[in-house]
């Protein structure tokens, strides 16, 4: 089997961040892999999987030890054995994250606005506004005036009614525009989302992916804890982008915008590589019941299809 030399940038470039986010790369794994395969594993399975990537078994026990406190997991004891899976609250965090990474295509744009008014907050109530609503594409058009061209009117409410700030905003929905993006609109979100910013860290994961691409397009049997190992990066690379990523429709982003390359990039990789991750996954992951289960059939439909 043919293993990838560019894993080992990926990987030294993961051990140069300090401190290590192995709690990040945690959720990484359990969104991207251990999920569609019934949810819960061996913490020995665990320690072995990471282990290449420098987390080594006290790190791993430290870091699930900490996700368990903080509410992101949960035990169940089998004999001498400790087997962990999301908690439900952990789930959901994940679900609205994870579900536009993989998703195939944005919704079309009716061309209509969302727009908040937020005078009556404080300073600290308008920024945790703002951080919990940026998953919806919202950002400060002007002043105390926040706004969204893709938002979801329930998912806003549930968002303010879970913030106990539903009597202290004003909310307007407008109509569809006859010219959906013209110059000015995109000049304002360009400079409101701080685009240029963003297509530079797309740019920065381009540059570090596309070898890894250029090395599978040049080799076959592609060794399977190479495989794994790179799709566990290369997701956990490109989650951390999509939330700073607003997920503006695009008719508002520029020509050449630097977030198509990057999704188009990410999902050639994992469309390649995932046969033979899939492989070693299922020969060192280890549940309660033995070996993993076959993952799900919605995993098969991530990035508009695997197979």
């Amino acid at each position: 089997m043919n293993k990838l030399n560019t894993l080992d940038t990926l990987i030294t470039r993961f051990q140069n961040q300090k401190p290590i986010r192995a709690s990040s790369l945690v959720i990484t794994l359990y969104g991207d892999t251990i999920e569609p395969h019934g949810g819960t594993v061996w913490l020995g399975s665990l320690i072995k999987l990471l282990e290449p990537m420098g987390i080594n078994e006290r790190l791993m026990r430290t870091t699930i030890f900490r996700l368990t406190q903080d509410g992101w997991l949960t035990s169940d004891k089998v004999g001498r054995k400790s087997y962990y899976s999301l908690t439900g609250s952990g789930r959901r965090k994940f679900e609205q994250a994870f579900r536009r990474v993989y998703s195939a295509n944005q919704t079309v744009w009716d061309g209509s606005w969302c727009l908040i008014m937020t005078q009556q907050l404080s300073a600290d109530e308008r920024k945790q506004l703002l951080e919990n609503l940026n998953w919806q594409g919202f950002g400060v058009l002007t002043g105390q005036l926040i706004g969204s061209p893709s938002a979801n009117l329930s998912d806003v409410n549930t968002v303010l009614a879970s913030s106990n700030l539903q009597s202290k905003v004003i909310i307007f929905k407008t109509h569809q525009q006859e010219e959906l993006a013209g110059k000015q609109i995109r000049m304002l979100v360009r400079e409101c989302w701080e685009l240029d910013k963003l297509g530079a860290h797309y740019q920065e994961f381009i540059d570090l992916f596309r070898p890894v691409w250029q090395e599978l397009d040049e080799k076959d049997n592609i060794d399977a804890e190479s495989s794994f190992l790179t799709r566990t990066l290369l997701i956990h690379e490109y989650r951390k982008l999509l939330l700073r990523d607003s997920q503006l429709p695009e008719e508002l982003l520029p020509g050449d915008w630097e977030g198509r390359a990057a999704r188009q990039l990410c999902r050639n990789i994992y469309r390649k590589i995932t046969p033979a991750a899939e492989q070693w996954l299922g020969k060192n992951l280890e549940s309660a019941d033995g070996p993993l289960p076959e993952a799900s059939q919605s995993f098969y439909q991530r990035f508009g299809g695997l197979n």
